[in-house]
């Protein structure tokens, strides 16, 4: 059985086909779908779908896009919310400093207390980061540091969560970024782009992780 672990199927643009998609989902061998939220309604939207399909499972959170919508209840709201069955981890969260629409200050509030959450909750976390220089990497090293001190809290208090903290999805940041976060037990999750003939960089990544710590992602 294959696992799509991150489809944003609950995008309008689906709206018109998404039983086919689903059924031709079914057809080629996948029997799971990981959607994951950008907002709180988004959230509450997918947890919704998920109740309706057996193969759809919900990741619950706010993107760092989306930090404007963040309230002093939002935290309190997702925690509620992920009481609900198939919610199965906290995403998509994380920095993207390449389109700045969240001063970088808040978007790093904003992980640190969806990361918080996940601990509470044990429920692993989906990681979304993008540079704005590919040569400076600099969302991709506050994430990992913010990554590492999370996940040695984990281990300090001895929570399960530590042996399985998450995936970092659509993964671009290069091989040592890669080799360092699965050190810190995460996942990669590979798109699309690997197939391009020029996505030397990325091509490495696959060439140099070990198979079972990638993940499929149609994004």
């Amino acid at each position: 059985m294959l696992v799509d672990t991150h489809c944003h199927l609950n995008f309008d643009s689906f709206d018109a086909d998404r039983p086919q998609v689903l059924e031709s989902a079914k057809v080629a061998g996948v029997g799971r779908i990981l959607i994951p939220a950008i907002d709180l309604q988004t959230s509450q939207e997918i947890v919704d779908m998920a109740q309706t399909v057996p193969e759809l499972y919900a990741a619950i959170g706010v993107h760092p896009h989306d930090g404007a919508s963040w309230r002093k209840e939002t935290r309190a709201s997702l925690r509620e919310l992920a009481q609900m069955p198939k919610v199965v981890a906290i995403g998509e969260i994380g920095l993207d400093y390449y389109r700045v629409l969240t001063p970088i200050p808040q978007q790093q509030h904003i992980f640190a207390q969806q990361l918080e959450l996940a601990a509470e909750l044990e429920l692993p976390v989906v990681i979304h980061i993008r540079d704005a220089n590919r040569q400076q990497p600099q969302a991709t090293a506050d994430t990992l540091r913010m990554l590492a001190d999370w996940t040695a809290d984990l281990r300090k208090a001895g929570s399960p969560l530590a042996e399985r903290p998450g995936v970092l999805h659509s993964f671009s940041s290069g091989l040592a970024a890669g080799l360092e976060a699965i050190q810190l037990g995460f996942m990669l999750g590979i798109t699309g782009p690997v197939t391009y003939k020029k996505a030397f960089d990325l091509q490495e990544v696959v060439l140099g992780i070990p198979l079972q710590r990638l993940l499929l992602e149609t994004d």
